[in-house]
């Protein structure tokens, strides 16, 4: 599981978005980031915690933040999670998990009685020069943006 911590150097972290569009560290040089990862698109607890991101998108945009979604869906599953849900950011389609395990949020998790590998749903905040202002390991699916913009 994560590592990284509040002060730490963010993984310098390059992800193909829902349109096949590089993100990386350095395109948001200059202004605050929240990468959120969260385990699978259209399910009920990730489609409350990015519609809870949506309703406050101006909020997040009125304070220099950029948001950017992160899970190992593909591309597709991202732009119906986007159209359905009319989401004003970014999502990663990150199947080779490379931008999940360079912030370390895969790991063993249980559901049920049963263990498997997952996404650990976590939102790391990220300040202009690129440091972790803070990491959010227990994210409040209908509150997240609070928790964030507190």
């Amino acid at each position: 599981m994560t590592t990284l911590k509040k002060g730490d150097k963010a993984p310098n972290f390059s992800g193909l978005d829902q349109e096949g569009k590089k993100h990386t560290l350095a395109d948001y040089e200059g202004k605050k980031l929240v990468v959120f990862f969260y385990p699978k698109a259209s399910t009920p607890g990730c489609t409350a915690e990015a519609c809870d991101l949506r309703d406050n998108f101006e909020r997040f945009k009125t304070n220099n933040y950029e948001l950017l979604g992160v899970s190992a869906d593909n591309a597709k599953a991202q732009v119906k999670f986007i159209e359905k849900y009319d989401l004003p950011f970014p999502l990663i389609a990150d199947e080779d998990k490379s931008v999940i395990q360079a912030f370390g949020v895969w790991g063993p998790k249980k559901f049920m009685g049963k263990e498997y590998d997952g996404i650990h749903r976590t939102t790391f905040v990220i300040d202009e020069k690129g440091i972790i202002e803070e990491v959010i390991e227990k994210v409040k699916t209908k509150e997240h943006a609070a928790q964030i913009l507190k």
